[in-house]
């Protein structure tokens, strides 16, 4: 739990570029739960690198992206792997809340999984100070990584 409240305390401190997500899987489980979190400004910046096509009006201040397209780029950019399979993650809940957007997305997992790797790219092509911090915490396996732009992977056993 220590490790969740430091990880958030970097989110509060904007200059530093930093993304939060949490992983969780409940023993017996075939689910991981995914919630994520980055400063929005930062989002639609890395999210027009991912869709060079993207134009944001500027109708009310408000950018609207479907949330299939949010989806993908999240698919894109952050990759994980369970048992060395690939999953893909779906879109369960988007907010926008205090100048930052929160995804909760889910993926169909192993029961018992052994292997955890994840890939990060989040920002990378933005910011040369980039940091993704991961939390996790798979049937009690709990583990917390920074993932950066020369390291935007990493993998370990859940044994």
């Amino acid at each position: 739990m220590i490790k969740v409240l430091i990880l958030n305390a970097f989110l509060l401190l904007h200059p530093l570029h930093v993304s939060l997500t949490t992983i969780t899987q409940n023993q017996g489980s075939d689910t991981l739960r995914v919630f994520f979190r980055m400063y929005y400004d930062d989002f639609l910046r890395d999210y027009k690198l991912y869709d060079p096509d993207f134009n944001p009006g500027t109708t009310n201040d408000t950018i609207i992206i479907p949330d299939n397209r949010i989806a993908q780029y999240y698919n894109d950019r952050v990759q994980v792997f369970i048992n060395r399979k690939k999953l893909e993650g779906k879109l369960e809940k988007i907010s926008y809340e205090s100048y930052e957007i929160h995804l909760n997305m889910f993926y169909l997992s192993d029961k018992k999984p052994r292997n955890f790797r994840i890939r990060s790219r989040i920002l990378t092509g933005v910011y040369g100070d980039q940091s993704n911090m991961i939390y996790l915490n798979i049937n009690g396996y709990e583990d917390a990584m920074k993932l950066t732009v020369d390291h935007t992977e990493e993998d370990r056993s859940l044994k």
